[in-house]
């Protein structure tokens, strides 16, 4: 084999080595990260309570003063 053929070998290896340990790594992150809730955001008008409550509701009773609001629109 020529130099050059293994110069490549040995460059290719490692690239497909380390592209292996990126992907690898990016499921175990995937797996154990924590994942997006369901829920809504809520913000109380009166008392500025920030709460959250099933994706369901359209409006959702403050628990802090009980004044009904509307979920926050990103």
């Amino acid at each position: 084999m020529s130099n050059e053929a293994l110069i490549l070998a040995y460059v290719v290896s490692l690239l497909a080595a380390l592209s292996g340990l990126a992907i690898y790594s990016e499921l175990r992150r995937r797996r154990f990260g924590p994942t997006a809730t369901e829920d809504r955001i809520f913000r109380c008008q009166k008392c500025g309570l920030v709460y959250t409550d099933d994706a369901d509701v359209d409006r959702s009773r403050c628990s802090q003063c009980g004044r009904l609001n509307d979920a926050i629109v990103f």
